[in-house]
Parts: C-alpha cells; structure tokens; sequence
C-alpha cells in the first residue's frame, strides 16, 4: 500500500525541507516538525477505513461532511463521542436544537465523594459535522453508527489530577460575558466536543492572532480557516484539516497528563473500530471514521484499521449512569469551551449562507422539531468510487487568499438593521450612524488585509460608532450585533424526550392551561376554593418550588403551614427555562414524591444532620407529601440526633420547630405521635443537663440560652406528664452562675419562673443595679437579658417595659444613646417575634394622648390599697355582713369548712350573722371576693 503512494508528498516535503534550511539556517528541529506534519498528514491519507477530520461547530466541517455522505455513502459511520450516549441519539428527533446528550451520575462508587454529582455533556449544533453523520446514519437504511470515543465512566476514570481533562488550559476569549441563564444551561458538566482545534501552545496563539490582525481565536478561524475550506474540494479539505491537527498537536506543550488522555482516546477508539470490524466482517473501506482534525493526525501503535491490538481498556466502575438530553444554546456552548462569545453564533449564519451558495443538501432527521416539511428524497447516485489520493496541499498552500469582492448589499443591510436595533435599546442613533458604521467596517477590514468585511469587523466598527461611551439599556452593541446576527438560539427537548419524571409532572400540570415547555415565566392562578381538582397542581408546584432552582415555581400569592389548607393561590411558572433542572430530576427517580422522599432522607441521615435540620425535614414531609409514615421516621432519628448533640448552637431553630409540629399534631391527631412525646421527654433532660454550662460558656449566646429556656418551660407540662422530675431543671438552675450581665437577668427570669425569686426583689434587684454607678454601664445588657427573658417567661412583658422605662428615665445619655443602636438591632436579629410583645404591652400601659401624660402615673408606682386597711375597715365589715345575711345557708356551708360550729347569734344593732363577721372579718372578705369576683 504504501509503495503504491509513495511519492504523493514528495514534492511538498521538498519545499518544506528547504525552507527549514533557508530558515534556521541549517537542518534541526523545526525541519523535523515540518517534515512530521506531511508524514502526519501522508498516513492519515493512505490510511484504508477513511478519516474524516473535523473542527467542532464549523459550517466548513458540516458543508464538507454532508457533500461527502452523499459522496461515498458509507455503511458504517464511527463517531468521536461517548459510546454510553448511543441510546440517546434517536430522541433528537423530538427535539429543537441545539440540545445537549447528557450523562449524569448523582450517587458515585469508584470516585471521590466531593465529586459528586458527576455529569458530562456533548452539545449538538444543526451547524455541526457530527450532526450530519447522525442525520445520515439513522435516516439511510442499512447504515449502522457506532459511537467509538471513552465512555463517561472513562472521562472521570482518566482525571486524576482532580482538573477535568477537556477544560481548556488557556483562559477563554470571550469579549463579553453571555447571559447567565443561557450560559449556565449545562451547569458544572464536564463539555466533551468532537474537533478542539485551538493551539495549545500560547505562543503559537498569539503569534497567529498578532499577525492575523484579529482579535481571538474564533475569528481567526473564521477568517483564515473557514472561509477558505467553505468551497474546496473533498481532498484539499481533508488534507488542510490533517495539516492544521499535525501542526498544533506537535506545536502543544509537554504536559505528561493530557497527552497521555489524548493518546488513550485515540488507542480507545481505533480498539473499537476493530473490534467492530472483526465482530461484522465490514470492509474498512465502507466506512468513515468522524474525528476530531487533532486526533485524526495521530501517531499511535494502535492507529488504523492493521494497528496493534495492545491496548487494554479498562473496566467501568459500579457508578450508575443516567442518560439524557438537555436543552443547550449557542452562549452555554461558548462558555463552556471558551469561545468567544457570540462566535456559535455567527458559525450558524455562516452555515446558512454556505448551504444556500454551495447548493449542497445537508442531512436533516425525519420529524426534527422546528424543521420544515422534508422534500421528496432523490433517487440516490451510486457511490463514488475511492480515488487514489493526490497532493492537494501544496496548491492549498501556495495559492493567495480569494479576495471575495465586497457584498454592498450585504453591509448596508446590516448597517441599518444595527441602528434599528440599537434605537429599540435606548441609544441615540441615526442614519449618520448608519453610514458610519458602513464605511468603518469598509476602514476596518482594509486595515486588516481583506476585502470583504466579516462580521466581527462590522461587530467593532457598530460599537466604535454607535456605543460611545454609555449604554443606556440593558444590551450593549456587541450583544445586539450577535443577536442580529442570529442571535442565542436556545434548544428545547421535546415531551417524548423527556424522563418519566418530567413528562409526569407536564402531565400533572395540564390542568393550568399553559405552555409549559414555553420559555419564560408565565402566570397560573388556582381558584381551589372553586375548582377542588386544583389542588393536586398546587401540592406539585410547591413540591417543584422546593426542588428546583429559585425561579421555576414561585408562588405570588398564597403560602403553605401546617394544618392550613389553600384557597386561592397564585404562581409565576417557568419549567421551560429550568428545563434542564426539570429533567435532571429524572434520573433521581421515576416521580418527584419519590425524589423529594429521597432528598429528604439524605438531609435527615446525612453526617452534617443537626437536630433543626431533622425537624425541619419532619415539617417538609407534613407539609409537602402528608406522609406520617415519613414524618414518624424523621422524627425518631431527630430524637437520635437531639441525644448526640454536645452544644447549643441549634436551640432557637429546634425551639421554633418543635413548638409548630406540636402545635399542628394536637389540632390534627387525637393522639400524639411517640416521637414528639419521647422528643419532648428526652430534649427536658437533655436541655437541663446543658444548661449550666451554656450559661456559662462564651460560646453560648443569650439567645441559645434562651431558647433551651424556652423548651424548658413550654414543654414542661408535657415532660412532667411522661415521668419527668422537675426537680432537675431546679437544679440546673440552682447550678448555673453566669458572668454575662445579659444571661444573668436570663437567669433571674428563670428563677422567678420557678417561684424562686418574686417579682419584688427582681425590682429591687434592677433597682440596686441602677443606683450602683460601678455598674451602670452594663445596666443595658442586663436589659438585653430580659429582651431575650420574654422568649421563655412571656409573663415578664410588664416588667420588661418597666425596666426599660427606668432605663430611659435614670440612665445618663453617654450610657443611654449607645445603647440604643445595640438595643434596636438585637429585637431585629435575634428578638423579631419579641418586639410585638413589648410594643403591646407599651401600648397597654401608657396614655394613647400626649394631654394625658402629665397625669399619668405609671402602674408600678401606684400604692395599692394595704391589706389590713381593706380586711379590717368598717366599709369591708358591713359589706361582708350584708352578704352573708343574703346567702345564709353559704355561711353556714363556709362556717363548717372552718369548724365554726356555733349557733347564730343575733347581734345588736347588726343583722343576724354580724357577730359572726365581725369574729371572722378575713372570712367575710374571702367570701365576697369569691361570690363577686371582684
């Protein structure tokens, strides 16, 4: 074979040979590195199974592509892609593109943890050569497409740096950032593309670019590589793009790891093929093997269809792959592989202009969402037979760049359609801007040695004359160019496309009548009142808002609490922007009830589970699955959780947790469920043994000491009916001995809680602490203590507003106003739900008018009435003597409860019974209080 070619390239090797001599002045390495890329390119040529060499997303590949399909009519198309995809390629017949094959693996067994979730993408494009093979491949009877590249197990097996291999080394180029929400369309996914053609030696790069007079890669390509292969033949296309993947393979740096990835992708895939070829018999000359230009110039053992057969590929690891597709666009694709932006783009429109001017048919799937109705196909030519290769490149190479005369049309069209646009966005343009922009881009491209201005000239002469230096709106003038120019097509991926999971909850939701897979936020308004039926949506979007990103489901108007039922809500919902999101929730189960469960569990069981995080799972399967079966098995392991715990840190959430759900279960269930009662049994004992430490440890805060105060008291009717002592919370407080100044008014709060301290010292105790002028300045900490007090002992409220009003009436002002600020913002951070309290409790207290202010004497200094006064006096004497001559019998029921066993006396001047008042005064005002209430 070889002898038969030997002499295809002798004539470009010559002129190579002496051009490294004239050159480096003498033969040396870079006589080498020429004399390697024609031998490069010579292999590839002669080689038997045909190497179709492609750039990802270039309208050249795809033109070239397509004419060759239709050319040579393979039996067998091999694809530089993950062969776990394969399953995946027929459902792109229900989608709109460009979409994205995914592989997504959310519980791992074989990598790192903190890889998780693991997920790789291939972006599909309809300007992509790889989509013609697929088009052709599974619309062409008798056409098998086999898949050949590492599995997406193998893509993650092969990183062991912890970098992910095909990320790009070099920054990317992109001028301006693309939108967020389209840009983010593939998440963290590792891009794997077939073609990443872009030198890998900066030095090369920036040599290319300086010299080019551009300004990135992608425009480079576009002048330099595109437009030139967009007309040539099969042959010189093919041995330009063999020229280019030599070149800038045997130009990359040395990095051991990524060489050695891309020498196992090739021995991976030329394995495959042989494999293949072995298992069917196929001639290799029936088929076309589709690969990346940097890997088709490849100098492995293993290369060609008579290669070694020594490379071992090893086994998958027990990760389970789920597949599908998501929605991709043109900015998530650029982001992704550092493109410029806008560059995808502008590679469709290029694609559009090249299938209408060449006339070449490409290759389009049978019921493709968004394509036009196919024509009726041609009778199909018989195959072009092979010709014998022949050197294209040296008249490649030698002949000068086509100057393409200058489409007026073209240029004016655009000019206009920019200013239109840019006037619609809030600048100030005109027709002058227009002409401007015309002439500059002519200025432009003659600056940078081409006739015909490309696109990115026009791009920098509409900013250089229409931005100036403001934007008013939201877009620049390099974002309305790339639209205008084709703008960030988004794909779709069709219901039939869909997992289980997703088609599910469309299904679920038909009943809103809107257009779910619509890109966009859109308003659903459920009358439940009216139309019970309702309901089910309402529990699916409240399922979706607490699963997917912020944004898909968000309710306006409505909210869901325990024991609550919804009437009317209201929902902004946008499934077709999160599509993505939607449909990686198909591979974490077959319905959301069953991912949510999931979810769930993995929150409640996970190692970083506190005792709120449990209770607050336990709340979101009330709420959102009314499932007591999960409920009941939450709340036993926050039991679990609650015993573990050796701080505080989680109180006032577990607190405000606790208090709900037994708010919620003794309105809803005759019983308590065990958990919640072995909850509040064991959280007493184990909040009481805590106790005297959080008052004293520094990390302990006022708060979390007042909330396991708290717990303590609202829970204690509960604890003691279940067998606790209460005898152990008297003792826990009787061992705390705080230095804080604020926990330790907590501390007199909870001693007068317990009748240990009566309110009359705890006065006296402020009063003492106001007088002391040593402490005075930490008086308001005190008061911040009784703020917080009000959480556990909310019968302190009055005491509270009265201390703070001693506070404002005795504190000095440089004590005072600094205090203030420290006052205000603990109510708004730790004390919210307090500040309601006080305010009422004020408002009960003080005049509701400024006039009676000055009258106004405070309750706490008015002097009630002594004790004795009221008994013994003559007014409660004859009063009790009137009352019990009215109700004798209850006096002789009261006479006998005291042992007074007497008989009535008559008593002059008095009425009967008056001897007997006035021998037991105190009796007769018991015995008023009690018959009158007052």
């Amino acid at each position: 074979m070889s002898g038969t070619h030997e002499g295809t390239f002798e004539a470009l090797r010559a002129q190579l040979q002496q051009a490294a001599a004239t050159f480096a002045d003498g033969p040396d390495a870079l006589e080498g590195i020429l004399l390697g890329i024609v031998d490069d390119v010579d292999r590839a040529v002669r080689e038997p199974l045909e190497i179709f060499p492609v750039c990802h997303h270039s309208p050249a590949s795809a033109i070239a592509m397509a004419r060759r399909l239709r050319q040579k009519q393979p039996k067998v198309v091999y694809l530089e892609l993950c062969e776990d995809m394969a399953p995946l390629l027929t459902e792109l017949r229900n989608c709109r593109l460009p979409v994205a094959l995914q592989a997504f693996a959310s519980e791992i067994d074989g990598f790192p943890p903190e890889w998780a979730p693991l997920s790789v993408v291939a972006p599909i494009t309809e300007a992509s050569a790889e989509y013609q093979a697929i088009a052709y491949a599974l619309d062409t009877p008798g056409v098998e497409l086999v898949l050949v590249d590492r599995s997406s197990d193998h893509v993650f097996q092969w990183d062991q740096r912890g970098r992910h291999p095909d990320d790009p080394a070099e920054p990317t180029e992109a001028d301006t950032p693309p939108a967020e929400e389209e840009a983010a369309l593939h998440g963290d996914a590792v891009g794997v593309e077939i073609g990443d053609l872009r030198p890998r030696f900066a030095e090369l790069e920036e040599h290319l670019l300086r010299h080019g007079r551009v300004r990135h890669w992608s425009e480079w390509w576009h002048q330099y590589v595109e437009l030139p292969l967009g007309d040539s033949d099969h042959d010189t296309y093919r041995q330009a793009m063999l020229l280019i993947g030599s070149l800038f393979r045997r130009l990359a740096p040395g990095d051991p790891h990524r060489v050695r990835v891309d020498e196992d992708r090739e021995r991976y895939m030329w394995t495959r093929m042989r494999e293949h070829l072995a298992a069917t018999g196929t001639d290799p000359a029936d088929c076309l093997y589709v690969c990346g230009a940097f890997h088709a110039a490849s100098r492995v053992e293993e290369f060609g269809a008579h290669g070694t057969d020594t490379f071992e590929i090893s086994p998958r690891t027990a990760t389970t792959w789920q597949h599908g597709l998501i929605p991709s666009s043109h900015a998530a694709i650029e982001a992704q592989f550092g493109l410029a932006a806008g560059s995808v783009s502008i590679a469709s429109t290029v694609w559009a202009k090249n299938v209408k001017r060449t006339r070449v048919e490409p290759y389009r799937l049978v019921g493709q969402a968004g394509a036009k109705k196919p024509k009726k196909a041609k009778k199909t030519a018989d195959p072009v037979p092979a010709a014998p290769p022949s050197d294209k490149l040296t008249g490649f190479l030698q002949q000068p760049p086509a100057l393409d005369r200058l489409d007026e049309a073209e240029l004016l069209g655009w000019s206009v359609e920019i200013v239109r646009a840019a006037r619609r966005n809030g600048y100030l343009a005109s027709t002058a801007d227009a002409i401007a922009v015309f002439e500059t881009s002519i200025l432009l491209a003659g600056i940078r040695d081409r006739t015909r201005p490309t696109p990115y000239d026009f791009q920098d002469a509409a900013v250089t004359c229409i931005e100036k230096d403001t934007v008013p709106g939201r877009r620049d003038v390099r974002r309305l160019v790339e639209i205008m120019m084709g703008g960030d097509r988004v794909g779709q991926v069709g219901y039939d496309a869909l997992p289980p999971l997703a088609r599910d909850v469309h299904d679920r939701l038909a009943s809103l009548d809107l257009k779910l897979q619509q890109r966009g936020v859109q308003r659903a308004l459920l009358d439940i009142a009216a139309q019970p039926e309702l309901g089910h949506c309402s529990d699916v979007l409240w399922m979706l808002r607490y699963l997917l990103p912020q944004g898909a489901a968000r309710p306006i108007m409505g909210e869901r609490r325990l024991g609550e039922r919804p009437i009317q809500e209201s929902w902004d919902v946008a499934l077709g922007t999160h599509q993505r999101a939607l449909i990686e929730l198909g591979y974490e189960g077959v319905s959301i009830e069953q991912v949510l469960e999931q979810r769930l569990r993995r929150a409640a069981f996970g190692p970083q589970a506190t005792a709120a995080s449990v209770l607050e799972a336990v709340e979101d399967a009330t709420l959102y699955l009314r499932s007591r079966r999960l409920a009941d098995e939450l709340g036993t392991r926050a039991l679990e959780v609650l015993s573990a715990e050796r701080n505080v840190d989680g109180a006032p959430e577990v607190l405000r947790r606790v208090r709900r759900l037994l708010a919620y279960y003794r309105t809803s269930r005759p019983v308590l469920p065990p958990w919640i009662e072995s909850f509040a049994k064991t959280g007493y004992a184990h909040y009481c043994t805590l106790l005297p430490t959080a008052f004293t440890d520094d990390d302990a805060t006022v708060r979390h000491v007042a909330a396991m105060l708290g717990f303590l008291f609202s829970m204690e009717s509960l604890a003691l009916s279940l067998g606790c002592d209460r005898t152990q919370l008297e003792l826990a407080v009787a061992q705390s001995h705080p230095q804080d100044p604020s926990k330790t008014a907590l501390l007199w709060a909870a001693q007068v809680q317990l009748g240990h301290l009566s309110r009359a010292d705890l006065r006296a105790k402020c009063d003492d602490l106001l007088g002391n002028p040593l402490v005075l300045p930490a008086y308001p900490r005190y008061l911040s203590g009784f703020v917080h007090a009000l959480e556990p002992v909310p019968g302190l409220t009055d005491f509270v507003v009265e201390a703070v009003s001693h506070a404002f009436g005795r504190l000095p002002d440089p004590v005072l106003l600094p205090w203030l600020p420290t006052l205000i913002t603990t109510l708004r951070s730790g004390g919210a739900e307090l500040a309601p309290l006080l305010i009422r409790e004020a408002g009960r207290i003080f005049p509701g008018r400024l006039a009676a202010l000055d009258e106004w004497v405070p309750p706490w200094r008015a002097q009630p009435e002594p004790d004795a006064e009221r008994s013994a006096g003559p007014a409660g004497s004859s009063r009790g003597c009137t009352l019990l001559v009215a109700h004798p019998a209850t006096c002789d029921a009261v006479a006998s409860l005291l042992g007074c066993d007497g008989p009535w006396e008559p008593a002059d001047p008095g009425p009967p019974g008056a001897a007997l008042a006035g021998r037991h005064p105190d009796t007769a005002v018991a015995l008023e209080v009690l018959l009158t209430g007052a």
